[in-house]
């Protein structure tokens, strides 16, 4: 109950960036892990806030010493750290993940979002999905939620970055209900991330 108020009332301060006026539920949770174990390596979380789904990745086997929590929320920040000390917190902006090194060098194997990209400007979900992938390993994947309809990035988007997105399960058991998609690498274009080196695509600093 607790932590509920507690993210409710970070959602009457900033609804644009928490988006939910509760956290995630388990099924949700469940659901956004499903393909994730301790052998995936490294993951990186964005947007953990109450740690829902830190929860669940350390139940599938995940060590804290493998996980980065990125975390933009200071009061989100702060319990995180508390609760995962192990677990490498970061109070940032997701949209600056590409100037931090999060494992010594070392790949991650999955990235899981809950972000909510649908109320962000395009350049900022660019900056966020091109940062991920820079620290993703080449056949690592990046898994969002979304309660819309389809996927929140839009085809167009995944188009021109390179990648593509499935959707991989839904659940009611969530307030609002929820789909989660796995975008990746697209296997027959590669993922050149020198596509942003003009102005109206360069990452936000």
């Amino acid at each position: 109950m607790a932590e509920t108020l507690g993210f409710f009332q970070a959602w009457l301060k900033n609804p644009l960036r928490v988006a939910a006026i509760a956290p995630s539920s388990r099924s949700l949770a469940n659901l956004i892990t499903s393909e994730i174990s301790r052998d995936t390596g490294p993951v990186i979380e964005l947007g953990p806030g109450t740690g829902a789904f830190t929860r669940a990745l350390i139940a599938r086997g995940v060590r804290q010493e493998d996980m980065a929590l990125i975390e933009f929320g200071s009061e989100f920040a702060a319990a995180l750290h508390f609760h995962y000390p192990r677990a490498r917190t970061l109070w940032m902006d997701a949209a600056r993940l590409r100037t931090v090194d999060l494992f010594d060098g070392k790949s991650a194997g999955a990235v899981v979002s809950g972000l909510p990209l649908l109320s962000m400007p395009q350049r900022k979900v660019i900056a966020i999905l091109t940062g991920a992938f820079r620290k993703l390993r080449p056949d690592g994947a990046l898994y969002q939620f979304t309660y819309g309809p389809r996927c929140p990035v839009p085809h167009r988007l995944l188009d021109h970055l390179g990648l593509e997105a499935e959707w991989i399960g839904g659940t009611l058991a969530n307030l609002p209900p929820a789909a989660v998609y796995r975008i990746r690498r697209r296997r027959t274009v590669p993922f050149h991330l020198g596509r942003f080196s003009s102005p109206q695509h360069e990452p936000v600093e």
